[in-house]
């Protein structure tokens, strides 16, 4: 009986750092940030304005049956001519404010705003 108790404390034990572990590693795992998606869908970037944490790589994917580009209007980044399900990439290290637009149709603008990585949970 003391050894089904004691496996009985063992196991809530463990479960309970797992649960603690959890509980800690989440909240920087989503401020470090996935990567993260726009998609271009009737001549519009949705979201058309994101932030992020430095290091987070962006996507923009072409939805729309018209070709589109993103480029930066700081000429940081300018994707290809993309074809519906097209994809461009491009990661974010610095922090600021980055605006882009479709160079076919400048009238289709977005922004995204990078924060610092660092500063966001406990430190490491």
């Amino acid at each position: 009986m003391m050894t089904t108790i004691g496996s009985n404390i063992y196991i809530a034990i463990a479960f309970a750092v797992a649960i603690l572990a959890a509980a800690v590693t989440f909240p920087g795992a989503s401020a470090q940030a996935a990567d993260t998606q726009v998609q271009i869908d009737q001549f519009t970037f949705a979201p058309q304005r994101i932030t992020v944490k430095a290091g987070t790589t962006v996507t923009w994917i072409n939805d729309d049956d018209i070709p589109h580009t993103v480029a930066s209007s700081s000429k940081l980044f300018k994707s290809k001519t993309l074809d519906t399900k097209d994809k461009f990439s491009f990661t974010f290290t610095t922090p600021g404010a980055y605006e882009y637009f479709c160079s076919l149709h400048p009238h289709m603008t977005g922004a995204v705003v990078v924060e610092a990585a660092t500063g966001s949970s406990a430190a490491q």
